[in-house]
């Protein structure tokens, strides 16, 4: 026998059949039991002969006696033959005994549901009031689970109006997108309705209801913005109260189009999968991305404050007001407001130098698309289930890249004016990749389509190789994989070029595998540096000649490069050497130019590839790593002595985010002053939480150190972090604490630590932070995962945190055997789809690494240059 209405099934889209226009939708939370019961009127469009109506539905009970089909022209009723949920498919078919029609009527059903625990959906989070332990109901619905609240068209095109009521324990507070309208106490419970909304996507629709404080402000426009906390945090969210409405006004003049909502409210929830969520005038966030504490919060929290807000908002006109049409246009979204929260970070903080610092999400970007199995910024999807696993590197930070890219190419002016008529050409509707690149075509004169085709629709980006010959330049690109295997990608590549000073700049397209340019005479004294992709606006990598190299080299010695070219030249030669196009021995010379550098961002990366590199030679010859670890540490040693273990005076906010990283580095390297030092404040802070010595930015540090430390016969160390984890209700401190536990070199504690994360004392949102362990631990971890895989698996199962799991414990590792122990085991498990790509992707950069070490073993004379730089005297 068939199965029941086939033709719907394992379909990509829903059918066209209707188009929803308004939805009335009124939920019913019950907060003890974590159920809630809903009924949704959806005005609809019948357009097409169809006994069917076919909307999104799962993990719904729907009553089958209450669906009903009302047409507006001849007031005919109908009631469902069939009501079927199609649960692999997400679906709900109703099926008429008549054909339906045409025109405007209105469906009416009644739905039960369950709170999960799952963070997606309609679901509840937990939270403690006056010692007793609470449950709120929470809703995240991107990208495709407002189907888990009520039935609709769960698709980014459907776009519809909403008039939501909630009903609540009178004593709570409930919010959703739009202002209350009417409030209705009966006993203890409450109605409350809010105005209807304009016209938006089921996955910006949202409702908040718990308990709450909040602070407020209004901008200019008279719009009220307020921030909702956890009852008694309230201070805490004054920081990001003042960055949205400064934020609010900086946009309306950027996208010449004013906010479009009455009011902007951002919450705080306990427990939350992502990092924030833009729903239209009701933006949810984890505590951590909201919340600043003036006295625990250290500068790094401050700033991914101040970015997540900036983000969120640039959401509520790119994204929320102007819509992408289908989820193969997420990069549009997720890389647009990355690019423009930076703008509007430098706009609100100039002295943190944000668009240096911006080269860390390239360089992220960069990471994770030299990987053969990396994907196209636009990506094909035909399930829902596929959607999660491209909220990534590519979509985010290579999009970011490519747009940053482009402005440079056509200027801020040109592009700036070419957005703000993008945005009131397609307000209230949907918009393709094609549909933006239209815009800025017109507006600039330039071939745009053809230029970023080449960058969206092809995964990868290239390696330009430059050498000199005969007083010319000769250019090749060809595609650049970490893996060293050669790629059969072609981009059009804006090439810019300095030539020994700023003041002299060259700039063409090269369109072809290779070019030739001459070198003017005035800009070719023979002594000079060239510089190609200046200040890294590019998103490609570049491979200079020996002879260019070295003078890169000195020109970094002297300070002459950009702070931006200085972070290009390393990042670049980290790459090559990784993927064997460059001998280890070159990089670490090329790392000793680096040993006076100023500037925290370039010293950020000098100190992830010291890491990384210090890793990849402990497992390739371990005789080296004394050294190799001199060497390192020396690097630091004057940063590390200018900047010191307390907070100066009216310092800047860079250098209070370099101290952090810097005395976490020196204490994974086992620099034994920064050890005792640690362990010196760390009494003091056990002593009295108050205490100065402790400041918030080098906590992590100390928190680091004190794990180094930590074994199987002296664990008192371990034992009072866990103290102090469990003493403090920031979420920032516990996730400080998290991120350090893995630090330690002795594999039962790693283990201990690792059974940690999976009691109920860590919220499920924060495991993440724990699964970063020591090399000594790596082994164990995996262990670890197998022994646990059906219990996280079930308890991540639907979400972007298990990829975590996965790439955090297997892409550390640096072996061939380990890659077919790896994929022996999850071949084992059944097929999941959700973490196809990250699997491939995680042993993928196994590969790499095995690689990567093999061709340190077969490196000469490194030993000799090791030694020589671990005891260069400077």
């Amino acid at each position: 026998m068939a199965k029941k209405y086939e033709q719907f099934r394992c379909q990509p889209r829903l059918p066209k059949f209707a188009i929803p226009k308004s939805y009335d939708l009124k939920l019913k939370p019950d907060l003890t039991a974590c159920k809630f019961s809903g009924a949704v009127e959806i005005r609809l469009e019948i357009v097409a002969d169809t006994n069917f109506i076919v909307l999104n539905a799962a993990d719904l009970s729907v009553d089958s006696k209450s669906v009903r089909f009302q047409s507006e022209n001849g007031s005919k009723g109908f009631d469902a033959l069939g009501v079927e949920l199609l649960t692999e498919d997400e679906i709900l078919v109703l099926e008429f005994a008549e054909k339906l029609p045409h025109g405007l009527g209105v469906l009416s059903l009644r739905f039960e549901g369950t709170l999960n625990d799952q963070m997606k959906g309609f679901y509840r989070s937990t939270y403690e009031h006056n010692g007793e332990k609470k449950n709120m109901a929470v809703t995240q619905f991107e990208p495709a689970d407002a189907r888990r609240c009520f039935p609709c068209w769960d698709e980014p095109a459907c776009k519809a109006t909403f008039k939501i009521t909630l009903e609540v324990p009178s004593e709570l507070v409930a919010l959703s997108n739009m202002p209350v309208v009417e409030e209705r106490v009966d006993g203890n419970l409450k109605t409350v309705c809010y105005q209807e909304s304009p016209i938006m996507s089921t996955y910006l629709v949202a409702a908040v209801v718990g308990l709450f404080d909040y602070v407020e402000d209004c901008t200019p426009d008279g719009i009220k913005v307020r921030v909702y906390c956890q009852v008694g945090k309230a201070n805490q969210g004054k920081f990001a109260l003042d960055v949205a409405v400064k934020t609010l006004g900086l946009y309306k003049e950027y996208f010449a189009t004013p906010y479009s909502l009455p009011k902007l409210d951002m919450i705080a929830i306990p427990d939350f999968a992502a990092g924030a969520m833009e729903n239209y005038g009701l933006v949810t966030y984890r505590e951590t991305a909201l919340l600043y504490d003036e006295k625990h919060s250290a500068a790094a929290n401050k700033q991914r404050v101040a970015t997540v807000v900036a983000h969120e908002l640039a959401h509520q006109w790119f994204g929320n007001l102007v819509t992408m049409e289908w989820w193969t246009h997420l990069w549009l979204n997720e890389g647009f407001a990355t690019w423009v929260s930076y703008l509007a970070a430098d706009g609100l903080f100039p002295e943190w130098k944000i668009w240096t610092q911006f080269l860390e999400e390239s360089t992220a970007g960069l990471r994770l698309d030299g990987l053969l199995e990396s994907h196209p910024i636009e990506v094909e999807i035909n399930h829902a289930s596929e959607i999660d696993e491209i909220f990534d590197a590519i979509s985010y930070r290579k999009g970011a890249s490519v747009i940053r890219m482009l402005q440079s190419y056509l200027g801020p002016e040109v592009f700036q004016r070419a957005l703000a008529k993008y945005i009131k050409k397609h307000a209230c509707s949907n918009a393709k990749t094609e549909d933006l690149w239209a815009v800025l075509e017109e507006e600039s004169k330039e071939p745009v389509n053809k230029l970023m085709h080449s960058w969206t629709k092809q995964k990868g980006y290239p390696v330009v190789s430059v050498s000199v010959k005969d007083s010319k330049l000769v250019f090749e690109q060809r595609q650049f994989l970490s893996s060293g295997s050669p790629g059969d990608g072609q981009w059009i590549v804006p090439i810019t070029i300095c030539f020994g000073s700023y003041e002299t700049k060259k700039s063409f397209l090269l369109d072809k595998r290779s070019q030739t340019i001459d070198i003017d005479e005035s800009s070719s004294s023979s002594s000079s540096w060239i510089k190609i992709n200046v200040d890294q606006a590019g998103f490609y990598r570049v491979k200079y000649d020996d002879h260019l190299s070295a003078k890169l080299r000195y020109a970094i010695e002297s300070k002459s490069l950009s702070a931006m070219d200085r972070y290009g030249v390393l990042d670049d030669a980290f790459a090559l050497s990784m993927a064997g196009q460059l001998p280890l021995s070159s990089l670490l010379t090329l790392m000793g130019a680096y040993r006076e550098e100023p500037e925290y961002t370039v010293l950020s990366n000098l100190i992830s590839v010291s890491s990384k590199v210090a890793t990849i030679v402990a497992d390739a010859d371990d005789t080296l790593l004394g050294n190799i670890k001199m060497f390192f540490i020396n690097l630091l040693q004057s940063s590390a002595e200018r900047i010191g273990f307390d907070p100066k005076q009216g310092e800047s906010h860079l250098d209070a985010l370099l101290r952090g990283e810097i005395f976490t580095t020196l204490a994974v390297f086992g620099h034994e002053e920064t050890l005792k030092e640690a362990s010196k404040r760390f009494q003091a802070f056990l002593e009295d939480r108050n205490t100065h010595l402790l400041p918030p930015d080098i906590r992590r540090a100390v928190y680091v150190a004190v794990m180094k430390k930590v074994t199987s016969s002296d664990r008192s160390g371990f034992d009072s972090l866990l103290k102090v984890y469990r003493e403090t209700d920031l979420s920032q401190e516990k996730t400080r604490i998290l991120g350090s536990l893995g630090s330690c070199c002795d594999p039962d504690i790693i283990l201990e630590v690792l059974k940690f994360l999976l009691t109920s004392e860590v919220r499920s949102q924060d495991v993440v932070f724990g699964l970063s362990v020591s090399r000594e631990g790596r082994e164990v971890a995996w262990n670890w995962l197998k022994n646990n895989w059906e219990h996280i698996s079930n308890t991540w199962g639907r979400g972007f945190l298990l990829t975590r799991f996965i790439s955090a414990i297997i892409s550390p590792f640096s072996s061939h055997e380990k890659v077919k122990e790896v994929e022996e085991f999850f071949a084992s498990h059944g097929k999941q789809p959700s973490i196809a790509r990250t699997l491939k992707q995680s042993t993928e950069r196994v590969q790499i690494n095995a690689k990567w070490v093999e061709s340190v073993r077969n490196e000469k004379n490194l030993a000799e240059c090791v030694q020589e730089l671990a005891f260069r005297k400077y």
